[in-house]
């Protein structure tokens, strides 16, 4: 098979099973959103272990840890992935599972104006009316809903941010993710433990089936990564660019079809905007790609 399929096929196992979590964590609802985080954090550090070591990446994940810098960014990065898998868990067990879509549907727009405040990099006018649009989709969402959809919002920035610090922190998939789910694990453990104590674990009270799920969130954090990073180097950029609105548009078909979440028109004229905004973003990202290949391709003839 060749590469690039093989990439393309990787990159779309990833981002499908990523669309598809919120039928998995509805398993656990009964389960409280902080425990199920925290059972999270704990069975995905024993998958990492198990792939740091298997993937012998022991040496790269000792170098992390030795360098100051990296370990105050992946420590940053770490508070924010938990806080995103916690209001993804908190909004999937109460019915926010379209806030959920809008919060990754916007999550690359979030991820350009970062770019442009911390890193200092310049929106072409197509970015900047594409950014328009997602802004006046979070307003017509608000007025919608008669509130701020603060579930997407926050999935948005927590991810953008923690996307940025990985940037800046450009370590492997793997080690920095399994020194982040580190720095998490006392925490974690600690609650667990504290729940326990007081006598309101549900996860002392589950049967085999349901303890078998809580451990798979472990598996389940880590196989889409590993298909990301398979799918990453195989792929263009552009392709990966495209590919991530599986997960969203997953979710979103999943609010409506499965959960039955509400719909309204004017709920939906929000989508539409956003959609509106990633079509004009996408196309222009596609344009720019497809003239840096021209301008390399005339200067390669050149010299």
């Amino acid at each position: 098979m060749p590469e690039t399929r093989r990439g393309l096929l990787f990159g779309v196992a990833a981002y499908a099973m990523w669309g598809f979590f919120p039928l998995y964590w509805r398993l656990l609802e009964e389960t409280g959103a902080l425990e199920l985080l925290a059972a999270r954090v704990t069975f995905s550090l024993l998958v990492m272990v198990v792939l740091v070591l298997g993937l012998r990446k022991l040496e790269r994940f000792r170098a992390l840890v030795r360098d100051r810098r990296l370990r105050r960014l992946l420590t940053l990065a770490a508070v924010l992935i938990s806080v995103n898998w916690f209001v993804f868990i908190w909004g999937v067990n109460n019915g926010r599972v379209l806030e959920i879509s809008l919060g990754y549907f916007i999550t690359p727009l979030v991820s350009v104006l970062l770019g442009v405040v911390v890193l200092r990099e310049r929106l072409r006018r197509t970015q900047w009316a594409a950014t328009g649009l997602a802004v006046l989709a979070v307003v017509v969402l608000a007025i919608d809903y008669g509130r701020l959809p603060w579930v997407g919002v926050a999935l948005a920035l927590s991810f953008g941010f923690y996307g940025l610090l990985k940037k800046q922190a450009n370590v492997g998939a793997v080690e920095s993710l399994a020194y982040e789910t580190l720095v998490i694990l006392p925490v974690a453990v600690t609650y667990l433990i504290w729940l326990g104590a007081i006598g309101e674990a549900s996860y002392l009270d589950m049967g085999p089936g349901t303890m078998l799920l809580l451990v798979g969130s472990g598996l389940l954090t880590a196989l889409p990564l590993l298909c990301f990073g398979g799918a990453a180097t195989r792929v263009t950029l552009t392709t990966m660019g495209l590919l991530q609105y599986i997960a969203p548009t997953l979710q979103f078909l999943i609010g409506v079809l499965v959960f039955s979440e509400a719909l309204p028109l004017s709920r939906l004229a929000g989508f539409v905007l956003v959609w509106t905004a990633l079509v004009v973003f996408t196309v222009d990202a596609w344009r720019n790609h497809r003239r840096q290949l021209r301008l390399g391709a005339l200067a390669s003839s050149a010299a």
